[in-house]
């Protein structure tokens, strides 16, 4: 019993940190309806100011906490740099303009970071005052959690008077359950937006300078953070902070105990959780029904005339394509077969989102779902590669057929969370079945038929598929059905 009464302060402390960083997060995109993927970013870079001012300010055990408050308010100011000179000119485009333009954001911190304090991780100082453990129920407990599990609450019950007991609070809720009723009613909205990013790039800058002692500081660590923060605010409720403490709490209990109790399962439970809220009550725990400002799924993008390739000129290409492999080594065969397939996959992604107005964050499983496909279907169905070939992506579109049932039933953020639930779900399957999938050492062995042996002859396969499947995506989007998705 002492072990999991330790192991769930364990997951309060952890999810006192999620809460930090998806409390931003909501009131984000409760506000301005940006899913903003560059949150993490202000997270890891919170983390990384903090390791270089807690060294460089003076002040002994005070310049820590000093570091900790002074990164997150430069944090903030990066973040209110960001709304009005990026984000300020996409807030009218199409959601997937926006998701771009915030992974752009993501990229760039990544290789800013990187720049500046290098790829190596970097362990941060110890809390003065809070470096030592305490004794709880025969176990020892790091006080520094203790003072976070602490410190959680305290966050909350100061934006909860934030946003009801001034009117610029009151102004920030009316604005996430209808913005443009309070544009109407006169309100700046480019002031309203610009301080709401200013406060949730704070608070995810406080999150990241917070967790300094605890963590070690990686490159990655934003991707980490980045999707646990999105299940928090889709289970909570857009712009809901008890909504937000609640499914904080919430998934760090299950990740705690699912680590100990569950170990299996572990890795997908809080997407089986969020999938479960998602169909059963869409808006979240704690939130309200959304407004629907825009069309469902964010709309069509909308297409430039684009300009086609004369006969001439695509003939040309394609002879050129088919005589690389005379001028090629074997190593840039392999290189361009691999090109061939993203492209399939990225012009398959751009029918769902640009021609269907779906943005998906998990159309990978079905690329995974295919290649796992052929591969069980040649090593243990023992089926020649032709068939296992037509096969494979019969496979992932059944499986896209059970996921969109449910899928197509929400829109927005929820349909996209949605989906990257089940490619969660998804990968933790094959992640765990290592009697048929291999688990994480994948599926080795898996080559050509003889009759395509040689790199030369399985580059024309790939090519051969490749233009069969842009083909029929062409023809796809320019019949009634493409064009019936275009106008919905």
């Amino acid at each position: 019993m002492s072990l999991l009464f330790v192991q769930l302060l364990s997951g309060l402390a952890n999810a006192m940190f999620l809460f930090l960083i998806a409390s931003g997060l909501s009131l984000i995109f409760g506000v301005t309806r940006i899913v903003n993927f560059a949150h993490g970013s202000f997270y890891m870079l919170a983390a990384y100011l903090t390791y270089s001012l807690a060294a460089a300010l003076p002040g002994g055990p005070v310049a820590f906490y000093a570091a900790v408050l002074l990164a997150a308010v430069l944090v903030a100011v990066v973040g209110g740099l960001v709304e009005v000179l990026l984000l300020r000119r996409v807030y009218k485009a199409p959601e997937l303009y926006q998701l771009l333009l915030t992974f752009a954001l993501v990229l760039v911190t990544a290789d800013a970071v990187r720049y500046l304090w290098g790829a190596d991780n970097k362990t941060g100082p110890t809390a003065p005052g809070l470096a030592g453990s305490v004794p709880i129920a025969g176990q020892l407990f790091p006080s520094y959690d203790l003072a976070v599990i602490a410190f959680g609450p305290l966050v909350a019950l100061g934006l909860w008077l934030l946003f009801h007991r001034t009117r610029w609070g009151i102004l920030i809720r009316a604005a996430t359950q209808d913005r443009e009723m309070v544009a109407a009613l006169g309100v700046d909205q480019s002031r309203l937006f610009t301080s709401v990013f200013v406060l949730g790039s704070f608070l995810a800058g406080l999150g990241g300078a917070l967790q300094v002692p605890r963590l070690a500081l990686t490159t990655v660590m934003d991707t980490s953070i980045i999707v646990e923060a999105f299940v928090v605010v889709v289970i909570g409720g857009m712009g809901s902070v008890w909504g937000a403490l609640l499914a904080s709490l919430l998934i760090g209990v299950l990740n705690a105990y699912g680590v100990l109790l569950l170990p299996k399962i572990a890795i997908v439970l809080i997407f089986v959780v969020m999938a479960v809220v998602l169909v059963v009550r869409p808006w979240g725990l704690l939130g309200r029904p959304e407004i629907q400002l825009r069309p469902p799924g964010g709309g069509a993008v909308a297409e430039a005339q684009a300009r086609r390739l004369g006969p001439l000129w695509l003939g040309a290409g394609l002879m050129a394509l088919a005589g690389l492999p005379l001028v090629l080594p074997t190593f840039w065969i392999s290189i361009v077969v691999e090109i061939f397939a993203f492209a399939l996959f990225a012009a398959s992604l751009h029918l769902l989102m640009s021609v269907g107005g779906m943005v998906s964050f998990g159309h990978a499983a079905y690329f995974g779902l295919g290649a796992y496909g052929a591969a069980v279907l040649l090593q243990l169905a023992g089926l020649p590669m032709p068939a296992a070939f037509v096969l494979a992506p019969v496979v992932a579109a059944l499986a896209a057929c059970v996921f969109g049932y449910f899928c197509v039933r929400l829109s927005s953020i929820y349909f996209a969370m949605l989906t990257l639930a089940f490619a969660q779900i998804v990968y933790a399957v094959v992640h765990q079945w290592d009697d048929v999938t291999g688990g994480d050492n994948g599926m080795l062995g898996v080559w050509p038929a003889r009759w395509l042996g040689s790199p030369s002859r399985y580059y024309y396969w790939a090519l051969a598929a490749t233009l069969v499947g842009l083909l029929l995506l062409r023809l796809v989007t320019a019949s009634p059905f493409g064009l019936t998705l275009r106008a919905v």
